[in-house]
């Protein structure tokens, strides 16, 4: 029996929402799913990160700082005891929620959105990186003061420079797959949406269609920070080796895992396009 039309889920709802509809989605060769856990990261400490990250996604819908409720949302996040769940996930969903929010949620839009951003949304972005430790690559050589490893002992350098989170993340564009999408107005995000609200089925399934599609179309970022290029391009070939067969797939996940191939920057993009694919009207 209905009590009437069901309200209407906000952004914030479906940034949560998009974060457990990733790790649920199976097979995702390299990743946490719903099926497979890494030895110190576990499904649950997924679902928990989730919950965790919620209240920084109220705040940047409410209309606070972009880096100010990032770092909430990692805070949150991180109050599991696998320690790095979803950070990179955030870093894409946080604007997606403020453009989403704000009637901007396209290319254009997130653009625009990036643009906005100040240097105190830098310096929240490297405080952020006290509460987990997020496997990154080396700074720029000429620019060793600005490791976002050292967290909020960078910042004064930040704000000498008067760096902007755009600016960060341009600096980084060229290695790492979420600086990109916020330099390109989160292009490979849109049109994987696209192709999950073109696709049919449980949307768990379309999701992990779409991660192979993503992997398979561009080199994981973090395997090659981990694993080198080389491997990273090895990687993304098996994928396109397996997107149309879900049994290989699957066999490609438990090999992956064997031999520590973690796809992460792919699973972040996954997150972000079921965010889209959700403020769009997709049918669960």
């Amino acid at each position: 029996m209905s009590d009437g039309p069901r309200p209407e889920m906000s952004p914030a709802d479906h940034a949560e929402l998009a974060l457990l509809l990733e790790v649920a989605s199976t097979p995702k060769p390299g990743n946490v799913d719903r099926k497979r856990d890494h030895e110190d990261l576990h499904f649950e400490q997924f679902l928990t990160g989730a919950v965790g990250a919620r209240p920084g996604f109220e705040q940047v819908e409410a209309g606070d700082p972009i880096g100010e409720a990032f770092e909430r949302g990692v805070r949150g996040m991180s109050q599991q005891s696998g320690g790095n769940t979803q950070f990179g996930c955030l870093l894409l969903l946080v604007p997606l929620v403020r453009a989403a929010a704000t009637d901007r949620l396209s290319p254009d839009g997130l653009r625009a959105v990036v643009s906005e951003t100040t240097v105190d949304d830098a310096a929240a972005f490297y405080r952020a990186f006290e509460h987990v430790d997020v496997a990154v690559g080396d700074p720029p050589e000429d620019a060793p003061n600005l490791d976002v490893r050292r967290g909020a002992d960078a910042v004064p350098a930040l704000r000498d420079r008067g760096l902007t989170l755009a600016d960060v993340m341009a600096t980084s564009a060229d290695r790492d797959g979420n600086a990109a999408e916020w330099t390109d107005g989160f292009e490979r995000t849109f049109a994987a949406a696209e192709a999950v609200l073109d696709d049919e089925g449980p949307v768990t399934d379309r999701l992990a269609r779409a991660f192979l599609d993503l992997l398979a179309e561009r080199p994981d970022t973090l395997v090659a920070t981990q694993h080198g290029e080389e491997r990273a391009r090895e990687v993304s070939r098996r994928a396109a080796e397996v997107r149309d067969d879900p049994a290989a797939a699957d066999q490609l996940a438990e090999e992956f895992l064997d031999n520590g191939i973690n796809p992460g920057t792919t699973a972040d993009l996954t997150a972000a396009t079921a965010f889209v694919a959700l403020e769009r009207g997709v049918s669960l």
